[in-house]
């Protein structure tokens, strides 16, 4: 190794160069570091064998490894970009970038201000960057993975003497069974000269790893018993610590770091532990597992507390039931005030909560007829049977009437019906139209405000008299029907231009439901996993197919202008065309992945003014070629398809027919 310093670098790198030396000659240190970071620097010198007279530029991995990086931690990162992005939102304008690498040290996830694009990546603050210790020299990142705690490496604490201007803070996410899995990072350019000025960072970051691994234990662990635990009986339901996985025998399945932690207390062994190992929950406390399984049922808070046996703490303790069991439980506690059929139709949107209230208030109400609005796709029909089946006409029939889809030579026979020989061509015997079918039972027109005038007079006398003439009749036909309509057009403008007759729409609308876009709802993943689960019970599978979390962050990225429908039809595609029974992102209807691509902050885009022609047009005239089928361009090109919607998004091309 090169005891020789360049003459080409600066003063002060020369300088942390010179002092690397004096430590590893072991001469006194006019810089106290601390004892981690020498530990560091030593491993440098001596175990990887890096040369600080030769500071080396930042590695980023190429393009197709970074994807299978990120693929093989996708679970991981679907639970942790919440905690990205609160947490970028609080240090982006202290000029922060922030990173989530693996546990190899690849930047798996980043984000960033795009404006200083060039100087993040000449550091190594991108997206692809490597950061293993073995590669970059002493960082936070590296060292943090090697030591396994939380770290500032702060200026001058770098080995490499180009990283000496930057700040890094740096904290391990933690696996279920103690393995790091992650390091989250943050970084910036320059910062003060001070140690004690990032502080603060490594508690924010200290606790957004926290957070980060208790989502993802409680993601793991959804369908098993936990229990959540704190030494103070206020914050255990909204900030619990300690998170146990238990089977309903006390056996401990899993802990998070906390919940590790009161387990080595109490045995030495974890986590390198055995099943037949592992403690029972009142091994640990003093109490019955039956003391535990009656928190919810038994006590008024729903918090009980105990005497860990190690050390006589008190620990305050909830019970958070098994997702799917509190699914079905909360349906069931529902079932009082609201049907199930209702019940169904979401699961924690604010519209959707009122949808449901008045759904349920009206479902009997036959006197008020229902006019149920929003986008096309929205669930309008979905809606409205659930009215029907909650409701005492629920044996009765159920008729749907789509006025866009009946031709309107036919719509008035096909609802009201007609005689024998009533006109040329009908049938010898007559036909029962589709609203005296609906008798005893409930009358779904869908798209009315694309009903024709003329039939809208007499649906009004149909509503006002409670009777319909069949065509060729001489007498009518008493009916006792629910109505409930539905469309996606302004009735209001369409009253006022003379196409809809403004006494019907008032006799219609005695009570309006408005149905949100897919795009505005706060429950878009219950939506996903609830059409996925229909879409697969219609199928024959050997092995029930898995939706990635690949797949759902996609899935939850995209504005999705069909709606509901539109995403049944994405998911179809995916389950008819995919290789296995695990679907990813790659499954997905390209328009999916490339509103997801347009949309994700992980890759900063360029201004289209700043594209380089001589990029631009390969690129442009193959899309062009291919009559821009992103597919086939990625295979001319021998690339991936989000590689070709990532240099479109930088180049600032888009595609004639994408309609945001």
């Amino acid at each position: 190794m090169s005891t020789s310093i360049p003459a080409r670098l600066h003063a002060e790198q020369r300088q942390h160069i010179k002092h690397i030396f004096q430590l590893s000659e072991g001469m006194p240190q006019h810089a106290p570091e601390q004892l981690t970071i020498r530990r560091s620097w030593l491993r440098c010198l001596n175990e990887y064998r890096l040369d600080p007279t030769q500071p080396r530029p930042a590695r980023v991995v190429p393009q197709q490894t970074l994807i299978e990086h990120r693929e093989s931690v996708d679970e991981l990162l679907h639970v942790a970009r919440a905690g990205v992005e609160q947490l970028y939102t609080q240090v982006a304008q202290l000029g922060y970038v922030l990173l989530l690498t693996d546990h190899r040290g690849i930047t798996v996830e980043f984000r960033g201000d795009p404006h200083h694009d060039k100087q993040l990546r000449k550091a190594g603050l991108y997206l692809g960057a490597d950061w293993d210790e073995r590669f970059a020299g002493t960082c936070a990142v590296g060292t943090c993975l090697h030591d396994r705690q939380a770290i500032i490496c702060h200026r001058q604490e770098h080995f490499d003497a180009s990283h000496i201007s930057l700040t890094c803070t740096a904290a391990p996410v933690t696996s279920p069974n103690g393995d790091v899995m992650a390091v989250l990072d943050i970084s910036s350019l320059d910062s003060p000269a001070a140690h004690d000025s990032q502080n603060f960072s490594l508690s924010l970051v200290r606790l957004y790893a926290r957070m980060i691994e208790d989502a993802y234990f409680l993601q793991s662990y959804r369908n098993c018993l936990l229990v959540r635990l704190d030494t103070s009986r206020e914050f255990v339901h909204v900030n619990g610590r300690g998170l146990i996985a238990i089977e309903e025998d006390g056996q401990v399945i899993a802990a998070n770091a906390v919940g590790r932690e009161l387990i080595n207390r109490h045995q030495t062994r974890w986590p390198a532990w055995s099943a037949e190992a592992a403690p029972r929950l009142a091994e640990l406390f003093e109490c019955d597992i039956s003391d535990v399984l009656s928190i919810n049922s038994a006590t008024h808070d729903q918090v009980r507390a105990f005497r860990t046996r190690a050390d006589d703490t008190i620990h305050f303790i909830s019970l958070l039931e098994p997702r799917q069991k509190s699914q079905s439980q909360l349906l069931k506690r529902l079932s009082s005030t609201l049907p199930v059929p209702l019940a169904r139709l979401g699961e924690d949107d604010p519209n959707i909560r009122k949808l449901q209230r008045i759904a349920a208030k009206l479902r009997n109400e036959k006197r008020v007829n229902i006019l149920i609005s929003g986008e096309t796709g929205t669930g309008k029909e979905v809606v409205a049977r659930a009215l029907h089946q909650s409701g005492q006409r629920a044996q009765g029939p159920f008729i749907a009437v789509n006025c866009a889809a009946v031709p309107e030579a036919l719509i008035e026979s096909e609802l009201f019906g007609y005689e024998a020989g009533a006109f040329t061509g009908g049938r010898a015997k007559g036909m029962r139209g589709l609203i005296p079918q609906a008798n005893g039972g409930t009358l779904f027109l869908d798209e009315i405000g694309d009903m024709p005038l003329s039939l809208q007079t007499r649906l009004l006398r149909v509503l006002a008299e409670g009777e319909v003439m069949p065509l060729g009749a001489s007498a009518p036909v008493n009916i006792d029907i629910r109505v409930i309509t539905a469309t996606h057009r302004d009735i209001d403008a369409m009253i006022q231009s003379g196409d809809f007759r403004e006494d019907l729409y008032y006799r219609l609308n005695g009570a309006q439901l408005r149905l949100p876009a897919l795009r505005d709802r706060a429950d878009k993943h219950f939506v996903i996993r609830q059409v996925f689960d229909e879409l697969v019970a219609e199928r024959t599978h050997d092995t029930p197919p898995r939706l990635r979390a690949d797949a759902i962050s996609a899935l939850l990225a995209y504005a999705w202008p069909g709606n509901i429908r539109q995403l049944k039809n994405a998911l179809g595609f995916a389950l008819a065309t995919a290789d296995s029974d695990e679907i990813t992102v790659n499954d997905l209807p390209d328009q999916c992945l490339s509103q997801r691509i347009t949309r994700q902050t992980a890759f900063p885009a360029r201004s289209e003014q700043t594209a380089p022609p001589d990029q631009e047009e390969p690129l442009l005239g193959l899309l062009r070629e291919h009559q821009w089928n992103i597919s086939a361009v990625s295979r001319t090109l021998n690339i991936s398809r989000p590689t070709v919607y990532r240099r479109m998004q930088r180049l600032g091309i888009t595609p004639p027919n994408w309609n945001h």
